[in-house]
């Protein structure tokens, strides 16, 4: 249940404080006073949008705050759901910044609006004379059913294993259309990876041959060059190795006279044998060194090849035709196991909608018991708010495709004068009768509902005298299951009230303002005696306003 409402800076209201009885609230005032300004600050903690304009003062924010006892209820799961603390005092607090940024807190979590909706769904269901439209909705009259059914676990089983054969179908159609386009290139990707694979390439391959094929073109200068460097090194008598022989020998004659001496031939005598060793080397090299045109024409055919496939697949080295044959080969072995994947999935979607039209079966079974409990329920409390000659029918109908409800189509028919054939909602009740017909609905449902706070907002408007005292009655046994506020102009409502609250303007040089104050007893005999006979009531008007609530009381 709302246990208090405070709102600063919304619409007319500075600073309000609203604390609510748990069981029916009446809301009266002054036409014009704001009493529904009360209802749209409510919906903003209920997830609805807000304008800056609606500032009372537009150099302040506005902050909207609602705490909420919900001991008893079964929404501690719901909030973990948005990953939300559950307290059994809950608050819901909405901050509106003058630049238009909203912000929104559940026990001082920050959430979005949408989810602040979906709790604000849960805790409150607002009720007016505008929205009775809602009862030609073909959604709200499938809950109706689905409520005095009593199958929430077994439908929300049932919508999840939906969902679950939607999200299937939707794989489905990927993997199908990723199959078709695989297919259609197929051939041309499977001639690819053959080409390439035939090429058995290696990685480094192509460096090693150009090196080579360098080498190859250059036969004649390489040997030339080697051949030229040996003669230098051990070729004539003025060639390297016999200098150097003749250079220790000079040195060695003079060794007697200075370690140092011996020190420095010894290094030359290491230089004679890495150089003799270097001499042997370059005379291996250039023996070494044949010119093969056969290998030169190998050469070039393999490079040839591998810079055409590089040139194909716009590339400029060997690892990158690897990997892409890696990737035509994966894209090949896909195709290969999609039919397999696909196979799997559908038997897995037919298995799923098996299970779901065994579901939908029973859910259509517990809507058909429960359709005639709700004429009957319903059609009692039409009869009891000034309605006796009310006729509701609730046709079934099948739908040819599952849908997230199941297979059922409801229909709402309504008829409100003897003789008159039932016929849609919206097309045969005035607004008094609509008000009345989704009372008695709500009146219905509420026992099955674990809502804890139903807000009527004027739906009494069209009735008076008897029919106003029925309606009242039926609006004063909702508080048995749950807390009840109700806006309303009608005496024979407001008397049956637990907690009464007046709605006032203030007004004084610079602006008017909205306020609002529970009423004691005198307080409230006054209140319902003006609203039975205007301004200034007399004795006659306050007597029968203390009778009403003698009555009621």
């Amino acid at each position: 249940m709302l246990q208090k409402l405070s709102i600063r800076n919304y619409a007319l209201i500075d600073s309000v404080d609203l604390e609510l009885d748990k069981g029916l609230n009446i809301i009266t005032g002054e036409t014009g006073a704001g009493k529904s300004i009360m209802l749209g600050a409510l919906s903003l903690i209920l997830g609805q949008r807000a304008e800056t304009k609606y500032f009372f003062n537009q150099d302040k924010k506005c902050v909207i705050e609602g705490q909420f006892n919900l001991s008893g209820t079964a929404l501690k799961a719901f909030f973990e759901e948005y990953d939300v603390d559950f307290l059994p005092d809950s608050i819901l607090r909405r901050e509106i910044s003058i630049d238009g940024k909203s912000r929104a807190f559940i026990n001082d979590t920050p959430v979005t609006l949408a989810v602040m909706k979906q709790i604000g769904e849960k805790l409150i269901d607002i009720h007016s004379q505008h929205a009775t439209s809602e009862v030609n909705d073909p959604g709200f009259q499938l809950s109706v059913v689905d409520t005095l059914s009593n199958h929430a676990p077994l439908l929300s089983e049932y919508r999840q294993k939906f969902k679950d054969y939607k999200n299937g179908l939707q794989h489905l159609i990927n993997l199908q259309t990723s199959a078709d386009e695989a297919r259609s290139k197929q051939d041309y990707e499977q001639f690819l990876f053959n080409e390439l694979e035939n090429a058995h390439l290696q990685p480094g391959e192509q460096a090693e041959l150009e090196l080579e094929l360098e080498a190859l073109n250059n036969a004649e200068s390489i040997k030339r060059g080697l051949v030229n460097g040996h003669t230098l090194l051990d070729g004539e008598e003025t060639a390297v190795i016999p200098i150097l022989k003749e250079v220790i020998s000079q040195i060695q004659s003079v060794e007697k006279f200075n370690p140092l001496y011996t020190a420095v031939n010894e290094r030359l005598r290491s230089a004679l044998i890495e150089i003799r060793d270097i001499a042997q080397e370059t005379e291996s090299l250039e023996e070494n060194i044949v010119f093969n045109p056969a290998r030169i024409d190998a050469i070039n055919l393999r490079l040839d090849l591998i810079y055409t496939l590089q040139q194909k697949h716009r590339v400029n080295t060997i690892d990158e035709l690897i990997a892409i044959q890696t990737e035509l080969s994966n894209n090949l072995y896909t195709l290969l196991n999609s039919d397999e994947e696909i196979e799997k999935l559908i038997r897995v979607i037919n298995s799923l909608k098996t299970e779901l039209e065994k579901i939908a079966d029973t859910l259509s079974k517990n809507r058909s018991k429960a359709i005639d409990t709700a004429q009957k329920q319903v059609g009692e409390i039409l009869v009891r708010v000034g309605m006796p000659n009310a006729k509701i029918k609730i046709e079934q109908s099948v739908v040819e495709n599952l849908n997230k409800d199941g297979k059922d189509m409801i229909s709402l028919l309504f008829s409100a004068n003897a003789g008159q054939a039932p016929a849609p909602v919206g097309k045969v009740a005035s607004g008094g009768e609509l008000s009345r017909l989704m009372l008695a609905i709500k009146s219905v449902i509420s026992k099955h509902t674990s809502l804890p706070t139903l807000i009527f907002d004027e739906i009494d408007t069209g009735i008076s005298g008897e029919t106003a005292l029925r309606v009242g009655d039926v609006i004063g046994e909702l508080e048995q299951n749950m807390q009840v506020i109700c806006i309303t102009h009608l005496p024979q409502i407001a008397a049956k009230g637990e907690a009464h609250y007046f709605v006032y303007k203030k007004e004084d040089a610079e602006r008017t303002t909205t306020g609002i104050r529970r009423l004691n007893t005198q307080e409230r005999i006054f209140a319902i005696a003006e609203m039975l006979s205007g301004k200034n009531p007399g004795e006659s008007a306050l007597k029968n306003a203390q009778d009403l609530l003698d009555l009621q009381h």
